[in-house]
C-alpha cells in the first residue's frame, strides 16, 4: 500500500460533487432514482444508447429526438434537466406536451430524483407543488399546457416538447416560444411519428438533411428505434403488432413516418405518387407574379378540361388555389396557389379556362368567392359550372335526370357548395380515386397538403397550421369530372339518336319524288309570267 493520505470525507464529496457536474452520465448512472412501474424505486441504469443519447443533449444546442415507444426518453430528459438546474444557476426549463396532465408527469420524474439525492447534492428548494419546482440557485422547472402562448413570456434556458408530433397548433407554441430561446437557450424536442409534413416531421428531415430551419436554426437528429434497447428482440415486435396492429406498430415501434398517422389518404400511398409522378417532373413554366402558376402541359386542341377553383381573400392565412385537369385521363395538367385579389382571381381564371379550350370553370362560391364569379359572370364566360338551388348534397345522376346543361339557369346557382353534407361526399371521391391510383398529379405542393391532410375525429381536414386549399379543390374536380363526362356522353348520345332518326326516316327528308303533280306544285311563278323549279330547294 502507497503512503498517500487518505481522503477525508468532505475531499470525497467535494471531488464527487465536481464529477456529477462534469458529467450528466455519471450523475445519473449513480445517484438518480426513477420510479419503476413494476421494480418501484431503483436507480437508473443507463443503457449504452440512453448515455449516447446524453452525451448529444450535452453537445447540442438544439436536438430532436425520433423514438421508439418506451425506450425511457422522457426519464432521461427530465434527468437532464435537473442536472441543468442543479450544476447551472438561474436555469430556466419550461416543459410543454400534449396536456398539462402529461406535462406534469415529466416535472413529477424530476422531484423525484430530487428527492433521492444524497444531501449533498441537492438544491435547496423554495418552491415545489405540482407543476413545477424551483431551486434558491434560481433554476427551476415548469410544466405547462400546449397552448399557443406557451413560453411566450418565459426567459428560457431549455425548452422540452413531448410527443410534439401530437400537439395540435405546435407551429404557434415554437413561434412564441422559440424568441425566448434567442439569448442562448436550447431545446429538446421528442416525439413518436404521427404523419408526415407537421412541425415534428418537417424538424426532423431538416436534421438529417443538415439544412437550416424556418427560424436559421441547425437541430441535431437523434433516432431511437426500438431495436436498441437491449431487452428487446424480434419476439417482443412482434407482440407489438399483435397487440396494437401493422400502422399503430410501425408508428410506435419503427419511427417510420410514412405509415404513421391517420392521414385520409395513406401515407405509403402518397409516397407513391410522389415517386412515380412528382420526382423528377418538374413544371414545364412557372407562370405570373411569384411564378405561382404551374403548368405541366400546354392546351391540347382536341382534348376537354376543368379549371376547380378555391377563392380566398388575399390578405389571410389561406391561399387561392386552382388545379386544370385533363377530363379524360385525369391528369393534373395546371395549378396555381398563391394570394391574389379576388377581382384579380376572377379575371385569372377566365382567361386560363379560356386557354383550356374553354375549360368547364368551376369555382368554390363559399362567402368570398362570390366575388370572383361575379367578375367571371360579368365578363360573360360561357362555361361556368352552375349547381341547382334545391339540391342540398352531391347525386350526378339528379344532374342527368333534369338535364343540367339544358335547363333554365335561373333554377340554379353559379358555382360549387361545399356544407356539410356535400364535404364528407367529396372526401369519399378523393380517397376512392387515390386508392384506385386513377389520377395523375405532378404537384409537390399538392403532395405537401395531403401528408397534413388527416383525420380529425370524424372530420377530414389540414392539421392545425396548414393549409388543404389545393386538395379541398382537386377534390371537388374530382366529382365535377365525373358529371361533365356523364353529361358530355349524354350530349352524344342524344346527337347520336338524331342522327339515327334522320336515317330511319328517309321519307320525311327525301326530295326526289315519281309523282308529277307533286313535282309540278314545287314551280313557282315569277311576276314576268315565267315560273322557277324549286325542287332543288327540297
Amino acid at each position: 500500500m502507497s503512503g498517500a493520505p487518505k481522503k477525508s470525507l468532505k475531499e470525497i464529496i467535494r471531488d464527487e460533487y465536481i464529477k456529477c457536474a462534469n458529467d450528466p452520465v455519471h450523475f445519473m448512472r449513480k445517484y438518480c432514482v426513477i420510479q419503476h412501474p413494476m421494480k418501484g424505486k431503483i436507480y437508473f441504469q443507463l443503457y449504452p444508447f440512453q448515455e449516447r443519447t446524453l452525451t448529444s443533449l450535452q453537445n447540442n444546442r438544439f436536438n430532436v429526438i425520433l423514438k421508439s415507444r418506451q425506450m425511457g426518453i422522457s426519464t432521461l430528459t427530465a434527468g437532464y434537466a435537473l442536472w441543468c438546474m442543479l450544476f447551472k444557476k438561474d436555469f430556466n426549463v419550461l416543459v410543454i406536451a400534449t396536456t398539462q396532465e402529461v406535462a406534469k408527469n415529466l416535472v413529477t420524474k424530476v422531484r423525484v430524483m430530487h428527492e433521492n439525492l444524497p444531501s449533498w447534492l441537492k438544491g435547496t428548494t423554495i418552491s415545489d407543488n405540482k407543476l413545477s419546482l424551483s431551486f434558491k440557485n434560481g433554476s427551476q422547472i415548469k410544466a405547462v399546457s400546449s397552448a399557443g402562448t406557451a413560453g411566450r413570456s418565459e426567459a428560457l434556458s431549455l425548452l422540452i416538447i413531448d410527443e410534439a408530433a401530437f400537439i395540435s397548433g405546435i407551429n404557434e407554441i415554437w413561434a412564441s416560444a422559440q424568441s425566448t430561446l434567442s439569448t442562448g437557450g436550447g431545446a429538446i424536442v421528442l416525439s413518436t411519428p404521427n404523419g408526415t409534413g407537421n412541425f415534428f416531421h418537417q424538424t426532423w428531415a431538416k436534421s438529417e438533411s443538415g439544412e437550416l430551419d424556418d427560424s436559421g436554426l441547425t437541430w441535431n437528429g437523434i433516432r431511437l428505434k426500438w431495436d436498441l434497447h437491449p431487452e428487446r428482440n424480434y419476439t417482443w415486435r412482434e407482440q407489438q403488432t399483435a397487440l396494437l396492429g401493422d400502422k399503430m406498430a410501425a408508428q410506435e415501434c419503427d419511427c417510420d413516418f410514412i405509415t404513421s398517422g391517420h392521414t385520409v389518404i395513406d401515407g405509403p400511398l402518397i409516397e407513391w405518387y410522389k415517386q412515380t409522378y412528382v420526382d423528377n417532373n418538374p413544371p414545364l413554366e412557372k407562370r405570373g407574379p411569384g411564378g405561382d402558376l404551374w403548368i405541366w402541359d400546354y392546351p391540347n386542341y382536341s382534348k376537354s378540361y376543368v379549371l376547380v377553383a378555391d377563392v380566398a381573400r388575399g390578405d389571410g392565412s389561406d391561399f387561392s388555389a386552382f388545379h386544370v385537369i385533363e377530363l379524360e385521363s385525369l391528369k393534373q395538367v395546371a395549378e396555381y396557389k398563391g394570394k391574389i385579389g379576388t377581382t384579380e382571381y376572377g379575371n385569372m381564371l377566365m382567361n386560363i379556362a379560356t386557354e383550356y379550350n374553354n375549360a368547364l370553370l368551376v369555382v368554390e362560391n363559399a362567402n368570398i368567392g362570390w366575388a370572383a364569379i361575379q367578375v367571371i359572370i360579368d365578363r360573360g364566360y360561357a362555361n361556368l359550372y352552375y349547381s341547382y338551388k334545391q339540391d342540398g348534397y352531391l347525386d350526378d345522376n339528379i344532374h342527368l335526370r333534369r338535364n343540367y346543361d339544358l335547363k333554365d339557369k335561373s333554377q340554379m346557382v353559379p358555382g360549387f357548395s361545399t356544407n356539410m353534407k356535400t364535404r364528407p361526399l367529396l372526401i369519399s371521391k378523393l380517397e376512392t380515386y387515390f386508392r384506385e391510383k386513377s389520377p395523375v398529379i405532378h404537384s409537390i405542393r399538392l403532395v405537401e397538403e395531403l401528408k397534413v391532410f388527416i383525420w380529425n375525429g370524424s372530420r377530414a381536414e389540414a392539421q392545425h397550421g396548414y393549409n388543404d386549399d389545393l386538395v379541398m379543390s382537386f377534390a371537388i374536380g374530382l366529382w365535377v369530372r365525373d358529371t361533365a363526362l356523364k353529361l358530355r356522353q349524354q350530349g352524344i348520345d342524344l346527337t347520336k339518336r338524331a342522327l339515327g332518326h334522320i336515317n330511319k326516316n328517309q321519307n320525311v327528308y327525301n326530295t326526289r319524288t315519281a309523282n308529277p303533280v307533286a313535282a309540278q306544285q314545287r314551280q313557282m311563278r315569277l311576276q314576268n309570267g315565267k315560273t322557277e323549279d324549286l325542287n332543288w330547294l327540297f
